[in-house]
């Protein structure tokens, strides 16, 4: 028995020494941000920006040189030369599901099967995972967590980044079903000694057909009489009465336009291209019926071998010109530790073509919109929610991405990690070895 005692007590001190900071208490007490240059989110700047957080809202946002008011019983933050931004979204994001890839205890974002429209990643979602802390001190605020695998991986749901656990983060709960577009085009398995060459595929109608056939039984369900439950079917009908987006990944050029036709001829009110590689291909269909696309990772390479070298890098700008809704993702190979370099991806877009306020509502305004919480997140409005950063300069910079201050609903959050822990830990032994 006292070994038992020894072994709950050393594993207590364990989660201790590992838990996520505790997340900040409610707002009590109005906060006054004044002198810095206000990114609203939505293309306007103000230079010199008075912003109030009253109630864990924005109460007042105006230029500062205009309007005078008196601040006293404030908090008083004192920005001048600084910038403030609405707190970043990272959309198509697994954080939270997943901890150590090589642990499978930790790893659970994928369920087995081909069909699981009812699988929720919201009540998977660790709260205090390393991961989510490590996003905060970019700007990184708010998350879309979203499951992966099989034909339809089931329901994303969107999350703040600073609570004890799924049911304290949840913004938005099950808000999209996510399926991944069957591949049109398809490689040989070389460790198989099949052809490793790009080829056509060859079960792509077969796959269609499947998945034609799921779709309309699960209407013919949802007009039925309903006396068996069926909880696939049941997560799918949101998709048909438009109370869920129906976010479809697919990259190449006749997928997308199959999944734009799919999504029409079932009825589905609110389709989302993720991904979308070939998307500046569609630029005209995808405008006609209203569909955005979350782009896919700004730093990868190009697919095909005669593409041109820096076409990720210019794909946001192609979109956005011919007047595609157009947000960012970071999925991909270690997508969990790259989610943090959202707004580095969306700076990249400025070398090649978007201005530093177009690119912002890559990350902000236009995602916002894209998931469906603009009417509370996104851009600095009055009486949205105060979820903000101070950084010391640009933030779609990582020379100058230094934040000093960040809120999430008027909380003031630590912007401590586990990383800054080991920076500020090493710092002080190097500076204090004599040897070196």
């Amino acid at each position: 028995m006292k070994h038992i005692y020894r072994f709950l007590l050393v594993f207590a001190i364990c989660l201790v020494g590992n838990a996520q900071q505790t997340p900040a208490a409610k707002q009590t007490t109005p906060i006054a941000i004044i002198g810095a240059t206000a990114h609203i989110g939505n293309g306007n700047v103000i230079d010199n920006a008075l912003i109030i957080l009253k109630d864990g809202k924005i109460e007042t946002i105006v230029d500062g040189t205009v309007v005078k008011m008196d601040l006293k019983g404030m908090e008083v933050i004192s920005a001048n030369g600084k910038h403030v931004y609405p707190g970043f979204i990272v959309a198509n994001a697994t954080h939270g599901l997943v901890e150590i890839s090589a642990v499978r205890a930790t790893d659970d974002d994928a369920e087995v099967g081909l069909y699981n429209p009812h699988i929720r990643s919201i009540i998977a979602y660790n709260a205090e995972s390393k991961i989510t802390e490590s996003m905060r001190p970019n700007g990184v605020l708010l998350g879309q967590i979203t499951p992966r695998g099989g034909r339809i991986s089931g329901s994303s749901s969107i999350v703040q980044f600073d609570a004890w656990n799924w049911e304290d983060a949840a913004i938005k709960v099950d808000e999209g079903i996510h399926i991944n577009w069957p591949n049109s085009f398809t490689r040989g398995r070389w460790w198989l000694g099949e052809d490793p060459a790009l080829k056509p595929n060859k079960n792509y109608s077969k796959q269609l057909d499947e998945l034609a056939d799921y779709f309309n039984n699960s209407k013919v369900y949802s007009q039925g009489d309903k006396s068996e439950t069926n909880l696939p079917f049941e997560a799918l009908a949101g998709l048909f009465d438009g109370s869920k987006k129906f976010y479809i990944h697919a990259n190449d050029e006749k997928g997308i336009i199959d999944a734009i036709n799919f999504s029409k001829a079932n009825g589905i009110k609110h389709p989302v291209i993720v991904g979308g590689y070939d998307a500046y291909k569609v630029t005209d269909l995808l405008v006609e019926n209203n569909i955005p696309v979350l782009l896919r990772r700004v730093h990868t390479r190009p697919n095909g071998e005669d593409a041109d070298y820096d076409l990720p890098f210019r794909l946001a700008k192609l979109l956005v010109d011919k007047g595609v809704l157009v947000g960012l993702e970071t999925s991909g190979q270690m997508e969990r530790m790259n989610s943090r370099n959202l707004p580095f991806y969306a700076g990249t877009t400025v070398a090649y073509g978007l201005t530093k306020e177009q690119a912002l509502q890559l990350i902000t305004s236009n995602t916002a919109k894209i998931l469906g919480i603009d009417d509370n997140y996104g851009s600095l409005e009055t009486g949205k929610s105060a979820t903000l950063f101070i950084s010391e300069g640009d933030a779609l910079d990582m020379r100058t991405n230094l934040l000093t201050h960040a809120f999430i609903d008027g909380r003031q959050i630590s912007l401590e990690s586990h990383q800054t822990k080991l920076w500020k830990r090493y710092s002080e032994k190097y500076k204090n070895d004599k040897s070196n």
